[in-house]
Formats: C-alpha cells, sequence, structure tokens
C-alpha cells in the first residue's frame, strides 16, 4: 500500500496512538516501527558495541512530519530534534507545496572523494602528470580493496591531481574518485585510500601524508524544487518580503549563517533519525556555501509567471543506507522503514526536501508575524515542563504563559503554584 502523508489531527494523539497511526498509514505492521519506543530502543548492551567507554544513552525526540509529497510519492518522515517548532513547520510547507506537486529533486550521484597528500616532490608538476599517467594502475590498485562494491556497480573510476601552494612549502594532492552506491563511504574510500599511498609515493619519488576522505561532497549533489502556495503563505506581500529575505541571505554571510541553519534543522533531523553521520553532512553544506569564496545561502526563493513563491536547494549529502548505525541502531532502522527508502538516492531526496520545506517555513514565520510567535508558542510546553509540570498538567501552564506573554520559566512556575493551590495539590 503506498503511504499517504496527510494524517488530519496526527497531534491530538499521544504518542503510541501516533505511532499506530503513522504505521497504518504507511503500510507498516505496527511492530515495525517498535524501536521508535523508549522501552524497545537502543539498549545499553546494543550501545555498548558502538562507540568507547559507554555509560549511558541520550533522549532525542523522533517527530514525524506529515503532507510530503516528494518526487511524486508520499513520505512520512522521521525527524530527530530536540527543538520546538520544526516538525510542524515543516509538515506546514509541505502542505503549501503539496497541490502543486510537492517537491522534485535530482541527484549527481554517488560519488565521494579520497585525498591522498604529497609531500617533498621535487617537480610537482611533473609529478602531478606522472600520476596521471599512472592513472588505470591506481585505479585497479583500489578496486581490489572492494570487490564487493565493484560487483554492485561501484569502485573507484577517476582520478584527478592538484599542485597546491601553502605556507608549509609545494604539495601534490590526488583525489581518487569512488562510486559508493549505497553506503555514505567513508570506510570504503579511506581503505582505497591508504591501499595506493605507497604506490603514489613511489611514482612521486617522495612522500605521502594523509590519505583520507573529504567531506566536501561536490560530487554527490542533492537539488530540490518546489513551488509554495502564495495564499497560502499569506498573500503577495508575503512571497516579496519572502525573496527579498533571500536576497539577503544570498549576499551577506551573517545573515547566511542562521538562513542555513534553519535549513540544516530539518537535513540534521532526518540524518540523525536515519543514523547517518550528522557532522559528516553538516561540514559538507556548509563547505558548499562558501563555495564561491564567500559564505552565502544554501536555497533560492524566486516568484514564479502565477504569483507563487520558488523554492530550490541545492546540498551536497553523503548518507547511505549500508553500515554504520543505520545497521546497527534499531531507531534508524525503523526510520529507514518508514522512509519507505530503498536507494541512497531515495534518502538524500527526502532529506534535501525537508531542508527546503524547514528553510520556508523558517523565512515564511520571518517575513509575517516575527520568528518567536510560532516558535515560542510551540516552546511553551518545554518551558512548561522545565519548571517542573506533569503530563497533565503541561497543556494548560503552555497555554497561560502563552496567553500572559511571559513564556519563561520563572513564570511558568508561578503558573503552576497558582494552578496546583486551586487544585489543592503540594
Amino acid at each position: 500500500m503506498p503511504t499517504n502523508s496527510r494524517i488530519s489531527g496526527l497531534r491530538d494523539h499521544t504518542p503510541h496512538e501516533r505511532r499506530a497511526l503513522v504505521a497504518e498509514s504507511a503500510g507498516l505492521e505496527a511492530s515495525a516501527l517498535g524501536a521508535l519506543g523508549a522501552e524497545d530502543g537502543l539498549s545499553l548492551a546494543q550501545a555498548d558495541h558502538m562507540i568507547e567507554n559507554v555509560v549511558g544513552l541520550i533522549g532525542i525526540p523522533v517527530g514525524v512530519a506529515t503532507n510530503f509529497t516528494i518526487d511524486g510519492r508520499d513520505r512520512l518522515i522521521p525527524m530527530a530534534t530536540e527543538e520546538p517548532s520544526v516538525v510542524a513547520a515543516a509538515s506546514n510547507a509541505a502542505r503549501m507545496a503539496r497541490g502543486h506537486g510537492g517537491f522534485t529533486t535530482s541527484y549527481t550521484g554517488d560519488v565521494m572523494i579520497a585525498q591522498i597528500q604529497v609531500l617533498d616532490a621535487v617537480d610537482p608538476h611533473g609529478t602531478r602528470f606522472a600520476l596521471l599517467e599512472a592513472r588505470d594502475e591506481l585505479l585497479a590498485l583500489a578496486n581490489e580493496q572492494d570487490p564487493m562494491l565493484v560487483s554492485l556497480g561501484g569502485g573507484a573510476f577517476d582520478i584527478s591531481v592538484r599542485v597546491l601552494q601553502t605556507r608549509a612549502g609545494t604539495q601534490v594532492i590526488l583525489h581518487l574518485h569512488v562510486d559508493v552506491r549505497d553506503a555514505m563511504g567513508a570506510n570504503a574510500v579511506n581503505t582505497m585510500a591508504e591501499a595506493i599511498a605507497p604506490r603514489i609515493a613511489e611514482i612521486a619519488g617522495s612522500r605521502t601524508l594523509l590519505r583520507i576522505l573529504t567531506n566536501k561532497a561536490e560530487l554527490r549533489l542533492t537539488r530540490a524544487r518546489a513551488v509554495f502556495d502564495a495564499e497560502l503563505l499569506g498573500g503577495p506581500q508575503v512571497v516579496d518580503d519572502i525573496v527579498a529575505a533571500s536576497a539577503f541571505a544570498e549576499a551577506d554571510p551573517y545573515r547566511a549563517a542562521t538562513h542555513n541553519k534553519g535549513i540544516m534543522n530539518g537535513i540534521t533531523a532526518v540524518v540523525l533519525a536515519t543514523g547517518n553521520d550528522t557532522r559528516a553532512v553538516e561540514a559538507g553544506c556548509h563547505s558548499h556555501a562558501a563555495r564561491d569564496g564567500q559564505y552565502a545561502a544554501l536555497s533560492r526563493f524566486e516568484t514564479d509567471a502565477d504569483g507563487n513563491l520558488v523554492g530550490t536547494l541545492e546540498v551536497p549529502l553523503a548518507v547511505g543506507l549500508v553500515g554504520g548505525a543505520t545497521r546497527a541502531h534499531p531507531t534508524a532502522q525503523a526510520g529507514v522503514k518508514l522512509l519507505g527508502v530503498e536507494t541512497a538516492r531515495e534518502l538524500a531526496s527526502v532529506i534535501a526536501a525537508v531542508g527546503l520545506a524547514q528553510n520556508l517555513a523558517a523565512c515564511r514565520a520571518l517575513a509575517a508575524e516575527g520568528i518567536q510567535r510560532g516558535h515560542m508558542t510551540l516552546h511553551a510546553r518545554t518551558i512548561a515542563a522545565s519548571a517542573g509540570a506533569e503530563v497533565d498538567e503541561i497543556g494548560e501552564v503552555a497555554a497561560r504563559i502563552v496567553a500572559d506573554r511571559k513564556i519563561r520559566v520563572e513564570h511558568a512556575r508561578e503558573v503552576l503554584d497558582e494552578l496546583r493551590a486551586g487544585r489543592g495539590r503540594a
């Protein structure tokens, strides 16, 4: 059964009821998402095999973003984040794009780059040519390290060589291009880089130093595009103001840093929920934002001929479905099942679409009522809990502090004391 991402009134249910509704809408057995519950998630014993010196676990809320149509297919999106308003904002932005076909994406491929650093080359430019002449030999040696990847249609397929001027002298840098298929690829490309480094040193008549992938995944770009309905956004003035805000972020690195943080609110939440490497993805995205010599916005917003808002986003996304925490972490496995993705390309497309949706939601809030109104209303529940409110008290305390326009812990404590005094509770 295809997924239906429109679930009316999801927020009005308990977490257990929501999980059942989400599983039903995704065509899954309820047990398939069992690991999303705290009682069936990552155990301390499992964690002990994932990293060193384990002493405990940290819980991060996992929400589900609704309303997404991506490349013609509905998706329910798991998002792991501690920040209020992120899931709701992404869902609302997806609703505004839904009537215009949702999100469409394109993908440049599953290519990662390993770098091998050559030091002390007597003739750097001659060394560059000698390494390029040895291309086929180096590729064959690299591919001997991972016959399984080659059998799946991947593997090393090209090299490039740069002569780099540094404060430590002239260096020669070889890039090994590897199609990593549905893996994130770090282990595969690092193994290949280490294997070919001795032969590179022989050819160069010098020595190699670093042999590691780059997280500047410029050959693994994902692009997302969507049309957001002008009327649902709030009308022509809001559309024009979002375009103006976008232009500000394109031109000014101070604004771009916060603009892109909004994008990463969506991207990182999905990357984390699927057990992928958040730091690698964030490093890649931010390096891409500075690719032209100045840090700038990763997205663009324009107006189309009908007055609707067109959003576009291009980001490098080194994510995969093979190996790492994606396979070892039960909650990540449940997130992948919920998404229904089968390839790294599909996963990257989902992540880019969520990043664009999150960005649109933040820009709309800024251009319309200001970022704090919606964010702080949702944040009020967290404030109420921080003030000591129990589960059955949080909603009432949150509503009061929002109505009073004092969304602060100290005021929440005052409201909670009044509430409990009225009920005869200590």
